[in-house]
């Protein structure tokens, strides 16, 4: 009973070892930047960027990773892997904690080595569950420590000073603050064309689209800025690591836009808007067995990517990409 019973704990101990950083995941990197918001837009960082031609009826994506509304968490382990440690931590913990408390003549017979669920496997549920929820609450509340000092710092600025040279936020709509917002572009580089920013836009997504299923991004390091690069790459090299590849094939651009154009601190910014479908899976670099995605099934989607520059005639780079 005693053999049956540890057998009963390794596998318990296995399963949520092996659902939670392996198949929790799986889908944490498909596409460039994993599904999630990562990067900078300067003070705007904090707020979602807007759709001008988005209405109820445009299609939204389909998700194929985790969209979290936070902060992205740099690379190198993530939630994920963290609240693994937490749980098999908590696990060991409540085998020890389950010995001790069978020791003291509690629990019955029931239980894992008996014939159903005891008192002690309800309450080492329990306790998983809160801890789980412990981790995510603590988890969140740093992330939120990180980005207020930031946003405090934002509020506290004179109003004149939040908004550089554009117009406030909000205030006027979207379509009249763009057109505010390159002429303002305008006042410091004559030369800025609109369609031309869209085809280099344009161009900048599918060669990023392409480096990021090579995996490597060092051929396009100057299209980023320095923050923007450590995200992606620091993504691309955990594919790596897991020996995995993430395919992206049929690239199709639906619709492209200016989202938003306004300049602080010296700096230009401007968001845009793409409305795309592509075949987004990932495989086994040793296999190439299909782990997430479809090969069959494209996957729409709508990102917002942020390109920024010192104002003035200068290259842009990209600092951003968020979800809708």
């Amino acid at each position: 009973m005693f053999c049956s019973r540890w057998i009963k704990y390794g596998l318990m101990v296995f399963s949520l070892f092996f659902f939670v950083t392996y198949v929790m995941e799986l889908d944490a990197y498909a596409r460039i930047g994993g599904g999630r918001s990562s990067g900078s837009r300067g003070s705007r960082s904090y707020s979602s960027p807007s759709s001008p031609s988005a209405s109820p009826s445009s299609p939204s994506r389909q998700q194929v990773g985790p969209t979290p509304s936070a902060p992205a968490p740099a690379p190198g382990g993530g939630l994920m892997r963290g609240m693994a440690g937490g749980l098999v931590g908590g696990l060991v913990g409540g085998m020890i904690g389950g010995m001790l408390f069978r020791s003291l003549g509690f629990g019955g017979g029931a239980g894992m080595g008996g014939s159903g669920i005891g008192i002690f496997e309800i309450v080492l549920i329990g306790a998983i569950l809160y801890g789980i929820w412990w981790y995510i609450k603590k988890r969140r509340r740093e992330a939120e420590a990180t980005a207020n000092p930031a946003a405090y710092r934002t509020a506290e600025m004179p109003e004149q000073q939040q908004r550089g040279f554009a117009p406030t936020y909000g205030q006027q709509a979207p379509e009249a603050e763009i057109a505010a917002g390159i002429g303002y572009v305008r006042q410091m580089d004559s030369s800025f064309d609109e369609q031309k920013f869209k085809d280099q836009s344009m161009d900048a997504f599918f060669k990023v689209q392409g480096a990021w299923a090579n995996r490597d991004m060092s051929g396009i390091r100057n299209m980023f800025t320095d923050e923007m690069y450590r995200i992606i790459q620091g993504d691309a090299d955990e594919l790596k690591q897991k020996k995995q590849i993430n395919r992206l094939e049929n690239i199709a651009v639906r619709k492209i836009e200016l989202s938003e154009v306004w300049q602080e601190e010296g700096k230009d910014f401007i968001t845009v808007r793409f409305a795309a479908n592509l075949l987004d899976y990932t495989t086994d670099e040793t296999s190439l067995n299909v782990i997430s995605g479809s090969k069959t099934e494209p996957v729409k989607f709508e990102e917002f990517w942020t390109y920024t520059r010192p104002v003035g005639n200068n290259p842009w780079q990209l600092s951003a990409i968020n979800q809708p």
